[in-house]
Parts: structure tokens; sequence; C-alpha cells
């Protein structure tokens, strides 16, 4: 099955992908229809984020990915109805968001291998997004 996320930087060396935190948890949305990931980009682009690409995967490469970096991953199926506060971000992005401005350097700087001077893992993780591609 084919799902669509939102990439930052998609086919660069500084791709990325988008998340949310909710209740200390880091998710990455899945959305069934090309057109919610489209109309979720551009609420992310109207409040001043980097303009993110929707990319079709498939399903079960975004979970293997979700599982290797630690993130959940959540499907927004289509038609999908909010029944709770958090499931509202599901369709649309929470008002205040993580300056993302310096969102390369900032993870680099907070990833505990790049403290150790070991990037290894971060670098995995990154190829593994690629693979994806």
């Amino acid at each position: 099955m084919l799902v669509h996320v939102l990439l930052f930087d998609a086919g660069q060396d500084s791709e990325g992908i988008h998340s949310l935190e909710l209740s200390g948890h880091t998710v990455v949305l899945m959305f069934e229809d090309s057109d919610d990931a489209e109309r979720y980009a551009g609420l992310l682009e109207a409040q001043d984020f980097p303009t993110p690409t929707v990319e079709a995967l498939e399903l079960e490469e975004v979970e293997l990915f979700c599982r290797e970096a630690g993130y959940e991953a959540r499907l927004v199926a289509a038609g999908f109805v909010p029944q709770t506060e958090e499931d509202r971000l599901m369709l649309a992005p929470p008002a205040a968001n993580r300056d993302v401005s310096n969102w390369q350097e900032s993870e680099l700087e907070s990833s505990p291998d790049s403290a150790n001077g070991d990037s290894a893992d971060l670098d995995a993780v990154r190829r593994r997004l690629e693979g994806l591609l």
C-alpha cells in the first residue's frame, strides 16, 4: 500500500521527514490520500515552514524506517475524522511549531552520537531514508 509523507529537502543530503511531538513521542504522519498530504503541506507552508514535498512510499518501508529511528508511524486514513484534540493534529499542524530555520544543524547538535563525535547512527538513518525514495 502506498502512503504519502512530507519530506523537506527531498533528495538532498539534508533531507528530513516531517514529524510531530505528541505525548513525548516523535510521530511521522502517513497519509492515505495524497490530497490530505498536499493540504497538510500547504498548512505547514502557511506557518512559514520550509515547503515540504509530498512523496508516495510503501507503507511497510515507512514503518520500518520509523521503527529503526525510534519514531511512531501513524496512518491518516482517507476521510479521517478527528475525535480528540491530538487527532486534530493529524489534519492540521499545531499553531506553535519548533524553530526549523536551522533544523539540520539542531538535529546534529541534539544527537547524543554527535556529542561523542560519532555520527554513524545519523548516517545510517539518512541512508535508510534515502533508500525509501
